[in-house]
């Protein structure tokens, strides 16, 4: 069985980290996903936790600047 991909249809992007907040892929990410190996697509969902840090991490950056 494949590896399903993890877009949840909110498609918008952080441009400064290249990432979509929806699926926590960047835009190389989901273009290559279906040409991806389950174990590379295994190893981008388990990487999740540590992006949707990352973004909040930036997020919180830019509301302390506002």
């Amino acid at each position: 069985m494949t590896v399903a991909s993890p877009c949840i249809d909110i498609c918008q992007f952080d441009r400064k980290k290249d990432m979509c907040t929806g699926c926590l892929r960047t835009t190389e990410e989901i273009r290559l996903w279906r040409k991806m190996t389950d174990h590379k697509r295994r190893t981008i969902l388990s990487d999740r936790r540590r992006r949707e840090a990352k973004l909040l991490q930036h997020a919180a950056k830019r509301a302390d600047r506002s």
